[in-house]
């Protein structure tokens, strides 16, 4: 690498340089963590940056137009791939290099029509002009992420989300009960846990007025939660083994629990599923218990049509 990474000020006034000096170029706007006023700043943050041009095919025919801003150590041209994949191409539309250079810095670039540019500016509220040679976006308001913010759900989006954690629940048993612990895992930790970050999600917002944003991932959630509930929520990560998936498990029922009463509270709305019937269907899929034919008829949590 460089001996010294280019400072902010530094790559501003490049980025603005190159729109200036050329005339296809009409606008340019930044977005992402750098407009974001809640996210923490420091030197791993992207430039998402986006040239609004009359024309995007002379740019996305001349793949090193990249090189107006550094040495590129390494990158992806994610519209590119698209084509050499033989998915949707639209480069008339957008084009775009993400690329670290040499000094460290990394700069997501887009090239993009004026219909492209116009929706993207108008859906996410993160948009800072930078340049608007023509006067097209003098009525774009000051960036916030209030687009990002909790939304408040409905009872009907409530109740399904909580379907969704309990009937998936019976999926991690069944992988640890065959000894498929990739299986399990996938289960745990792209279909059941996403809900239980839901919850949490709508736990945060309604104690914070529907005001705030968790964050890509939930990286700001450890702001709003306790300290316990924070840590528990970071258990329901668990290794690719039996014994850790099940706690991982459990700890994941007690904390969704929990939460989703509140959120009910919250909402107005009924919470209709008891910690015992829960467990039950987690615990028969791993083969901890059986159920007597008195037993069978829970309280399973249904969705009123």
């Amino acid at each position: 690498m460089e001996a010294a990474m280019r400072s902010e000020e530094e790559m501003m006034h490049l980025i603005l340089q190159v729109a200036k000096d050329d005339e296809r170029v009409r606008a340019v706007y930044l977005n992402g963590s750098r407009t974001n006023p809640n996210a923490p700043k420091d030197r791993f943050q992207d430039y998402d940056v986006v040239y609004v041009v009359t024309d995007t095919k002379p740019y996305y025919e001349k793949h090193d137009w990249i090189n107006h801003f550094g040495t590129v150590l390494y990158m992806q041209m994610p519209e590119y791939m698209d084509l050499l994949l033989e998915k949707e191409y639209t480069p008339q539309d957008t084009f775009g290099w993400l690329a670290i250079f040499t000094d460290g810095n990394r700069l997501d670039i887009h090239i993009s029509s004026f219909d492209y540019a116009d929706k993207d500016i108008r859906s996410d509220r993160l948009c800072r002009i930078l340049l608007d040679k023509d006067g097209r976006y003098g009525d774009v308001p000051a960036e916030s992420d209030a687009d990002h913010y909790v939304k408040k759900p409905t009872a009907d989006k409530y109740s399904c989300e909580c379907n969704e954690f309990y009937w998936c629940l019976n999926n991690i048993g069944k992988g640890l009960a065959r000894g498929e612990l990739t299986y399990a895992m996938d289960m745990l930790y792209d279909v059941v846990r996403p809900c239980l970050s839901v919850m949490l999600g709508w736990k945060i917002g309604a104690e914070n007025d529907w005001s705030v944003s968790v964050g890509k991932s939930d990286k700001y959630m450890n702001r709003y939660l306790t300290p316990e509930i924070w840590h528990r929520y970071l258990e329901t990560v668990p290794s690719c083994e039996y014994e850790t998936i099940k706690r991982a498990t459990e700890t994941m029922i007690d904390l969704f629990e929990e939460t989703a009463k509140e959120v009910a509270e919250y909402l107005g709305t009924t919470y209709n599923q008891t910690s015992r019937c829960c467990k039950g269907i987690f615990y028969v899929g791993v083969g901890k218990t059986k159920i007597s034919k008195d037993k069978q008829q829970w309280n399973h949590f249904t969705i009123s049509i």
